[in-house]
């Protein structure tokens, strides 16, 4: 299903991108600095949002199609005043030294993996001591009972639609779980998407100096 995933990717997303999600993207990403790695790059939807600021950005994506995708994009995309460098490295062996990242950014990314947990111990691996974890996801509505079964319902279905991807994750308490400490956190509902994943969750958590 990847091939057929990638191909209608953006055109998918094209409504809530307008809606919301660039705007979230634009908030999320706009101070920060240094050395930045984004996990599951996708097709580049975050590239038009990097400040200048960056020293450098390694864009991981190990799916083909997507990544042929995304190397169009930065080859076809504004000059850019740092380095970017594109990996298709798993989400679980981030191809960077320990503490060697200011941020490391995941956008829709965390309900696809197989285990989460296990990608947000190596993005603590990678972030130096005080350096941020950026995420926007789409997750389990958890305050909405009767949606919630829905998506309990959907899933496995849509699991095989979306490539792998997980209607009733819970990514706030993984983040948690995992020793980041959340600075700012917002829950939303992702506008334009299908109901079943229109939960979302925003914010900014930092590995502890």
């Amino acid at each position: 299903m990847s091939r057929f995933v990638a191909a209608l990717y953006d055109r998918f997303m094209a409504e809530s991108e307008v809606a919301c999600l660039a705007d979230w993207r634009r908030a999320l990403l706009a101070d920060l600095t240094g050395d930045v790695l984004e996990i599951g790059a996708g097709t580049g939807a975050n590239l038009p949002h990097y400040p200048d600021g960056l020293r450098s950005l390694t864009l991981t994506e190990p799916d083909p199609h997507m990544q042929r995708r995304l190397v169009l994009a930065v080859s076809q995309g504004v000059e850019r005043p740092f380095t970017v460098e594109i990996s298709d490295a798993a989400a679980t062996a981030l191809p960077v030294p320990d503490a060697s990242r200011d941020a490391v950014v995941c956008t829709l990314v965390l309900c696809t993996v197989p285990d989460p947990q296990a990608v947000l111990r190596e993005v603590v691996r990678v972030l130096r001591p005080g350096g941020r974890f950026v995420y926007l996801e789409h997750v389990a509505a958890w305050d909405n009972p009767g949606r919630l079964r829905w998506q309990r319902a959907l899933e496995p279905a849509w699991r095989i639609l979306a490539d792998g991807c997980h209607l009733t994750r819970r990514t706030g308490e993984h983040i948690r779980q995992a020793g980041l400490v959340v600075d700012s956190e917002q829950r939303e509902s992702m506008r334009k998407a299908l109901p079943w994943v229109r939960p979302s969750l925003r914010g900014v958590a930092r590995r502890p100096a």
